[in-house]
């Protein structure tokens, strides 16, 4: 696991080491708060731990997958208590406000290359 801490490219991204646990995507936890990106785990919820234990609030912590191809994935089983806090009770894993979703994207460009 690694808090980016400079700009990768989405190949350099797909190939952080030590270990890639998946070929075709990298997950990924956001804070949209701090404007940090953890990669490479094989749960969203290490990563949440990760950023956690490094100082970031909860409430700012949002998962998602980047596929290879660039896409973002807005699903994550940690997902639901955020959605549940910003009045979307009942849409599961996928970031339901659109005003979060904005600001993953955002903090994602600030550190991937696409």
């Amino acid at each position: 696991m690694v808090i980016l801490s400079e700009r990768v490219t989405l190949d350099e991204l797909m190939h952080i080491e030590p270990h890639v646990f998946f070929d075709d995507m990298m997950k990924c936890v956001v804070d949209i708060e701090k404007e940090l990106l953890a990669v490479n785990a094989e749960l969203h919820a290490e990563l949440e731990t990760f950023l956690l234990e490094n100082g970031s609030a909860q409430k700012s912590l949002y998962g998602i997958n980047i596929l290879d191809d660039g896409e973002i994935e807005f699903d994550s089983l940690i997902n639901p208590p955020r959605n549940r806090e910003a009045g979307y009770p009942r849409v599961g894993r996928y970031v339901a406000d659109p005003v979060a979703r904005k600001k993953i994207e955002e903090v994602v460009r600030r550190w991937l290359l696409i």
